[in-house]
């Protein structure tokens, strides 16, 4: 039987969004590393549950985005999708969904990872920061958002878009926080329904997160970011993503007409991208294999064409 792990901390507070939705607060039993901030916006940490009911099955943990804040010390909060179709016989949700405020649980108190702006865009980079969230994966760009207005309550945020996309409106964690933000800062919140037609209460933008980045939407998108028509390129923008496999595909492969860059090596060897050349599409996801088929020889010949065709374009 494997080894059962040792719990270190507590759920203190448990919000369910929705039956399938849940935002968690964990309380450490060690006080939180540090003073102030004590993580990188953008960074994720080890939870833990092991199966009570099934303990030959052993303990589950499972990296989860952290959406709380750094400055913020007496929680860890998450943002998490219970789900409903595991590849797992021990799904980390699953325990999750039955624990209960007072419960004892797993947490690696050690923030890692690199998906955060000094990482990938740099801080010191003046571009606009396009965000893109496909559910849960709005996680580490609340925590963004948040640090920021903690480190300076009158900062605009007027060069950060987060574009959120959910199947339902009532899946849009978060949103009053994000409207209210979007109303002091000047944060651009661009929340999109995937299922609008099965949902009368939403009259807002249709679509997947990646929809923004179509062709015949890029005009509208750029009006909405206050660039010229076409100014939507890397010179004036860097694209970080995270959330599903397909959301992060579709991303990368609707912006390479425009010039865009992945970070990921493999995709870049496909694509045949000069080591030279900077990256300005970052993702998050922690499934190693490549969101974009690169096993499909043709769409990745076609890919290829567009993206050096853009890069072409941009040097004449």
């Amino acid at each position: 039987m494997a080894k059962p792990l040792e719990y270190n901390a507590t759920l203190i507070e448990r919000e369910d969004v929705t039956p399938l939705l849940g935002i968690f607060r964990i309380r450490p039993d060690a006080p939180l590393p540090g003073e102030g901030a004590w993580f990188v916006p953008g960074q994720y940490m080890v939870l833990g549950l092991n199966n009570e009911v099934n303990p030959e099955l052993g303990g589950v943990r499972r990296p989860m985005s952290i959406a709380s804040a750094p400055e913020r010390r007496d929680c860890i909060e998450f943002y998490i999708r219970y789900v409903e179709r595991p590849e797992s016989d021990n799904p980390f949700t699953h325990l999750l969904w039955k624990q209960r405020p007072g419960a004892r649980m797993y947490v690696r108190v050690h923030p890692t990872g690199k998906f955060t702006i000094e990482e990938t865009a740099g801080a010191e980079d003046t571009r606009i920061k396009v965000l893109v969230a496909a559910g849960t994966g709005l996680a580490p760009f609340i925590s963004m958002a948040r640090s920021a207005v903690n480190r300076d309550p009158e900062i605009s945020l007027r060069d950060h878009v987060i574009i959120h996309g959910v199947s339902y409106a009532a899946d849009l964690g978060y949103r009053a926080e994000m409207e209210a933000l979007a109303a002091k800062t000047g944060l651009i919140y661009l929340p999109t329904v995937s299922r609008a037609k099965q949902d009368p209460s939403w009259s807002g933008d249709q679509g997947r997160a990646e929809d923004f980045f179509m062709r015949e939407r890029l005009p509208a998108l750029e009006q909405a970011l206050g660039l010229p028509e076409g100014g939507f390129d890397p010179s004036r923008a860097v694209i970080l993503i995270c959330g599903l496999q397909g959301t992060i595909g579709a991303t990368i492969e609707r912006l390479l007409h425009r010039g865009f860059i992945p970070d990921n090596r493999k995709i870049r060897g496909a694509l045949e991208i000069p080591e030279a050349l900077p990256a300005s599409i970052f993702y998050e996801a922690y499934d190693t294999t490549p969101p974009i088929d690169l096993r499909d020889e043709a769409r990745v010949a076609e890919l290829r064409a567009e993206l050096h065709a853009a890069l072409a374009e941009r040097a004449s």
